[in-house]
Formats: structure tokens, sequence, C-alpha cells
């Protein structure tokens, strides 16, 4: 079973199968592992990000909460030998007093992922307080507690922001960091402040020992998104995709409702926010959800129409004749295609709008913020390591 599969049934199968039949979740089971099989070699980009949850990092937060879909979005354009690759990511927090001490004021949100939603709601789901921030400690936890891939093909990266020194605690960032260049994780550090105060706090130091980059942002500064004429379309193609999305079992129902609340998390900051939620759905690839819908379950042979039981189909098949259950089916996945090829087209004419808006304000786009430090660190590792970057 691949990390993929472990993380997935770590935080979320296991935890929702309860009620599930037995036959129900051996077949998950066997399915999962045969589709870890369908390509071995795929590369992957994994990507932790370490968020300094302490009263002062609001405005970071709402950063990446505004800047995740873009990011997401800009990762769906790398290939590898021309093969996108498989997309990771996972989450920690640091530096609240209602976390452990004994844990170092820290917690691990999230495993390696490929669930998007996932991530959204794990991210929108972080609330600050005061707190000690131990940032040797916290990259500690991400390199030993997390199932980084072996293979020197793909990407590793760690993304630690926050505005304290960056000594801070009893475990040493120039012992941990070493380690985990050794095993080819790049430490990326994001200061919140100015240059010379993430100097003077060792923030640069820490991504030099890393093999990353450091940055420095304005944390407090809100994300201006550039609206477009195509944005309310693809809002309404948003709806109809949606429809397309039917649960199997109580994780399908539960999934279901994850996916209207992320669309509303993301539109919380913007529709042009909310659209690039919408783009990053399109993309069948990147938007992962065979564990819990029905179109992609058999699309990807996780479940058989044939052999699950009644109580495990959504509510509207289970009275149907196979027959009828398929053509069901195939007409969901047939309008899927369609709204998402719409949803595309649309976000190629958004993109060029975007550019051309962009170019009125060269200097403003040119301001550091979380989103754009992620971009372009990755940008400048994977074309390092092979990893070529398509048009968005």
């Amino acid at each position: 079973m691949n990390r993929f599969q472990l993380g997935l049934y770590g935080t979320e199968i296991l935890e929702n199968m309860r009620n599930y039949s037995l036959f129900l979740f051996a077949s998950l089971l066997v399915s999962q592992l045969t589709f870890g099989q369908i390509n071995p070699n795929q590369r992957k980009i994994q990507v932790a990000i370490l968020f300094d949850a302490s009263n002062s990092m609001d405005g970071l937060l709402n950063q990446a909460k505004s800047r995740m879909w873009n990011i997401v979005n800009e990762l769906s354009t790398y290939r590898y030998n021309g093969e996108q690759p498989q997309i990771e990511f996972a989450l920690f927090q640091y530096g609240k007093d209602d976390l452990l001490k004994s844990q170092n004021y820290i917690e691990k949100l999230l495993n390696f992922s490929t669930d998007l939603d996932l991530v959204s709601a794990k991210l929108f789901g972080i609330t600050t307080n005061g707190g000690s921030e131990y940032c040797g400690a916290v990259i500690k936890d991400a390199h030993k507690t997390l199932e980084w891939s072996q293979s020197t093909n793909d990407l590793k990266m760690i993304y630690i922001a926050g505005n304290e020194p960056f000594n801070q605690g009893n475990v040493s960032f120039r012992e941990v960091i070493p380690e985990c260049l050794k095993d080819e994780i790049f430490v990326n550090t994001i200061y919140c402040g100015n240059r010379e105060a993430g100097i003077r706090e060792f923030w640069r130091d820490g991504a030099e020992l890393g093999g990353g980059s450091f940055f420095h942002i304005n944390s407090n500064e809100q994300i201006r998104h550039i609206d477009t004429p195509y944005d309310a379309q693809i809002r309404q193609y948003n709806d109809s995709l949606n429809s397309t999305y039917v649960g199997y079992g109580r994780m399908g129902r539960e999934k279901k409702a994850l996916q209207t609340s992320e669309d509303r998390n993301a539109a919380s900051f913007g529709w042009a926010n909310s659209a690039e939620r919408s783009v990053a759905k399109s993309k069948s690839n990147m938007y992962l959800n065979y564990s819990w819908d029905i179109v992609d379950g058999l699309d990807q042979d996780v479940i058989s129409l044939d052999s699950m039981k009644k109580e495990d189909l959504p509510e509207e098949m289970k009275n149907m004749t196979l027959e009828e259950k398929k053509a069901y089916v195939d007409s969901l996945a047939t309008n899927r295609k369609r709204f998402q090829q719409n949803i595309q087209q649309l976000g190629e004419k958004r993109a060029v709008f975007i550019a051309e808006e962009q170019k009125k304000n060269p200097n403003g786009s040119e301001e550091s913020d979380f989103g754009k430090s992620v971009n372009k660190s990755i940008a400048e590792k994977a074309t390092k390591i092979g990893f070529q970057k398509e048009s968005n």
C-alpha cells in the first residue's frame, strides 16, 4: 500500500467505516491495493506546511486560506516525463497555549493526503492563540512523523511560517534541518515581518541549512484577487459539477457535505478565489474522490455496481435495476466531463485576463505573500530535479 492509501485510511476511512459492512470494507481495501499498482512510477510533489498559530498569525492564515487553490492550480501544471505527479499536502500547527506542552505545543493536523477538500477543511479549522513557537521541534516532527517519499526524483518541501526567533525551544534547528536535507527534504522559511528581522532571528539561517528559500512577507497584507468576467459563469458550472458527485456509504454523505462547505470557505475570500477552487476541481487527476464518489470509485475500480450492497448505494440508486444503475452513473460521468471542460476553458480565458491585468501593475504583482512564496520556491526546485512546467 502506498503512502496516499495509508494516509487515507489512517485519517479518514478507518474513522468512518465503523458502520460499514465487512464486505464493503474488504472490497475497498483490495481495490485500493490494486489502484496503487496502476502507475508505480508516478512522481510525487510533497508539501508539508507548518503554521505558527499564535495570536499574531491571523493574517498569515488568511493569506494561506486565500491562496490555497492558486497553489493547487500552480502545482497542477508540473509534469515529469510528460506525466502529472501526485500532489500530497500535510499540515502542522505550532505555538498555541492550548496545545500540549509535552508535545512542544505542536499538533499534526494532517498526514500527507491528496484529499484537497480535507486539506482545505483542516486549514480553515486553524485558530490562533498565544503560545511558544519552537521551530526546531516542529521541523523535527514533520521530518520524523510524516511518510516522505524515498525517491530522489520526487520533490519534498517543508514550509515553516512564523514571526518569532527561530532558535526557541530545546530542539536545535541547526541539528534537525541538516537531517532533513540528508533525505532530500528542502526546508523553506517564511518570516512574517521585515527582512532584517528575519535574518536577525535566524530564519534565513534555517533556509540556508535546509537547501531551501528564505522569504519575508507582510502577513497582514490582504490578498487582492483579480475579478474577471468569467468568474460568475465558472461559479454556475461549479454548481452543475457538484451535482455529478454522488456519495456512497456514510463516508459519501460526509464527504459530499465537506465538498459544499469548502466551496463556501473558498467563497468567503471572494468570488475570484472561489473560481480558483472551481478550476482546481475541474482537474480530475488533481481532485481525487474515488474513496466516496460513485463515479470516481467505479472509474478507478474501487467499487463494483454488481457487488455493492443496497445500504451502501446512494439513496437515489437503491431501487434501480443494475442496468438503470449503470446508465445513471454513465450520465453523471458524461455530464461531469462536460462541466469540467467548460470550467477549464473559462479558466484558460481567466488566466489570460489576469496576466493582462497584472501587466498594468507589474510592481504590485511582485509583492510577496504566502502563496507567491510557495509557488516561487517550488518552481525553482522542481525544475532542478527534472519537472517541467506547462502553461496554467
